[in-house]
């Protein structure tokens, strides 16, 4: 879009334009992105325009009007989390206040109630398309089929249907329809559905109670990305997601303006969504496969200018049919990495996936929705399995860029032959001094007294990440697992038949290994263990140091560590103890002690409970070095 009128009159004037072109004409001229940005702009000039509290509908062909018996009213809008819990402050009772967040449908608003089906039209009165029944398929709680039953919904063209059935569905003028949201708006309009019928044409009215997550206020911020990332896979055009309050009779109370309901509010994906170009694919090596990473044309998202985005996995780009040249629709939600939602066809494609390892040139092959190098000695491979390794038992110091030159310069292959590492050692690599190379040795050392669940993690086991690690070792000791047979670590609680068979062959192939490296060690079993701590702690802010590294810090000084506020936490440590933050505004509220973090530091180091360890349990070839500085 051309640069944003100023003047509430032009403002004004655009916005009725590009009305008329979306609900009446059915023809956009700019995308839902560039529309929210006028709406914006109007309100920061005048929040109370008429033009903000208009309910709009698009024109359907209508046998007449519908009154609804309860309004379907349209829905106050937001653009960012920070806004959609700054709403929910207003109404929430407390922490457990609890919120359905459901799916923002892209389609055209209805009603169906007495044999009529109806849109939603000015919120009170709809139009009747009671003739359009026989091309809906209803989509409710326990039925999909006959629309036989009072619902309110919003019906769409379901993302399969539009692929498979509409890329045959002829309009009038003998093109087909461009996209979902068209094809809906086209059909609703036609006076005659009789060569749509004939064309096999089908439209589903999804139930707006189908898909529903539920979240008590404590945990909303929390939940947040998950559930963005878990809409995405939901086969319904979708714009947002709806954010109402559980409790209907407390939400009612509320009442409503004359455009929206108090107790509900929609987020857009607008906030965080753009078009971009897709300009290539680079494969980066993880610890058991590559995984593409995609370059795009600049674009800025929530003032973050974003030029690369994961692409998850091979299977993805498969699914999604991307091909380089595409436009692709990028989000960023929260501190959630870029990643890509959907794509059109650009003018000039060509493949993105690769049959070649990049590093040692081996065939790649396709397991599962992974694309892995076949050759065991792959250095890239071997650089991400050390990183994983190093990762999982907290040793925050030692990059990638640092694991590369251990490999090369100390022919290091291994987590084994990290934990051997002595200072001459270390002085040897590039860059290190006795100042940095006591620092490294130190983590090094502090890392060898590891729970037993970070430990399995390290394995770099297909599935078998930190938590999954934890909750097996909660019922079984180490020694115990390696005794298990298949059936047996089946039946583990969020195991399952695949995960044991990769845990079974794991731990076999790399037995020998694992007894060098519990001969490194000092474990810490999960199993009958003690309990957690009473003392929690929570931090917040950005930190010199990875997050893992402050609270490693802190569970050597007796805290658990804990990932949100809640009126059980000890403390909350924070970068900067003046800045904006949720977790700060409800710590203070709940009388939680804060600390900042450079304060924090200086009493676990001065502190009886410091991360030192005994000597007793030094190895030999580690030299006191704890009187260097940090």
């Amino acid at each position: 879009m051309e640069k944003i009128p100023n003047t509430e009159s032009e403002l004004a004037a655009a916005i009725e334009y590009h009305n008329r072109r979306y609900w009446e004409i059915g023809e956009p001229e700019i995308s839902d992105e560039d529309y929210d940005a006028l709406l914006r702009k109007l309100e920061a000039v005048n929040p109370a325009h008429p033009l903000l509290q208009k309910v709009l509908a698009p024109s359907v062909a209508s046998t007449g009007k519908v009154h609804h018996a309860k309004p379907m009213l349209s829905l106050d809008k937001a653009y960012s989390l920070d806004e959609i819990l700054a709403w929910a402050k207003k109404y929430v009772r407390s922490d457990k206040e609890l919120f359905l967040i459901q799916p923002k449908y892209d389609g055209i608003s209805a009603n169906f109630a007495n044999k009529v089906l109806s849109t939603r039209g000015d919120g009170v009165d709809g139009e009747n398309i009671t003739d359009k029944i026989p091309l809906i398929e209803l989509e409710t709680k326990g039925h999909q089929g006959k629309l036989d039953r009072p619902v309110r919904g919003e019906i769409v063209i379901r993302d399969d249907d539009f692929k498979t059935l509409y890329s045959h569905i002829r309009r009038k003028d003998g093109k087909t329809y461009k996209n979902s949201r068209n094809a809906v708006a086209g059909i609703m309009g036609l006076k005659e559905i009789g060569d749509m019928l004939a064309q096999n044409a089908k439209l589903t009215l999804v139930d707006y109670n189908l898909v529903s997550y539920s979240v008590t206020f404590a945990e909303f911020a929390q939940r947040w990305p998950e559930i963005l990332q878990e809409v995405e896979q939901l086969p319904y055009p979708m714009d947002g997601l709806v954010i109402k309050l559980a409790d209907e009779a407390y939400a009612d109370s509320l009442g409503n303006t004359a455009h929206h309901p108090r107790g509900q509010i929609a987020f857009k994906f607008s906030g965080v969504r753009k078009k971009t170009k897709l300009l290539d694919v680079m494969w980066s090596f993880g610890k058991n496969c590559l995984t593409p990473v995609a370059q795009l044309e600049p674009v800025e998202i929530g003032g973050i200018t974003i030029k690369q985005a994961t692409l998850h996995n091979v299977k993805n780009l498969i699914d999604k049919d991307i091909h380089i040249g595409d436009i692709v629709t990028v989000e960023r939600a929260g501190d959630v990495i870029p990643y890509i939602v959907s794509r059109e066809e650009g003018g000039i494609r060509r493949s993105a996936i690769i049959s070649e390892c990049p590093c040692c040139k081996s065939t790649l092959v396709t397991d599962g929705p992974e694309l892995r190098c076949t050759n065991p000695e792959c250095t890239e491979t071997k650089v991400q399995r050390i990183l994983a390794a190093v990762r999982n038992i907290g040793i925050e110091r030692l990059g990638e860029p640092n694991i590369r030159k251990m490999m090369n310069t100390l022919g290091v292959k291994t987590l084994k032959d990290v934990f051997g590492l002595k200072i001459e050692d270390i002085l040897k690599l590039e860059g290190f001094k006795e100042k940095a190379a006591g620092n490294l040795l130190r983590e090094i050392q502090s890392a060898r007294r590891v729970e037993d669940f970070s430990l399995l993690a390290s394995l770099n086991i297909p599935g078998i990440g930190k938590n999954t690690a934890k909750k097996i070792l909660e019922n079984y000791t180490l020694a115990e697992l390696r005794g298990l047979t298949t059936e047996q670590l089946s039946a583990i609680d969020g195991i399952g038949p695949e995960r044991s068979g990769a845990i079974f062959c794991e731990l076999r192939s790399q037995s020998a290994y694992l007894d060098e490296l519990l001969g490194s060690v000092e474990l810490t079993t999960t199993k009958g263990g003690a309990k957690k701590s009473a003392l929690t702690i929570c931090f917040t802010g950005k930190m010199p140091e990875q997050r893992s590294y402050y609270e490693n810090l802190a569970k050597q000084s007796g805290y658990e560590p804990a990932d949100a506020v809640t009126k059980e936490l000890s403390l909350l440590v924070a970068a900067d103890l003046s800045s904006a933050s949720i977790k700060l505004d409800k710590a203070r509220s709940h009388g939680i002690k804060t600390m900042a973090l450079d304060d924090w530091l200086k009493s676990v180091n001065a502190g009886s409970s410091s991360p030192k360890p005994s000597p007793k349990k030094t190895p030999d070839n580690v030299p006191d070095l704890f009187d260097l500085g940090a």
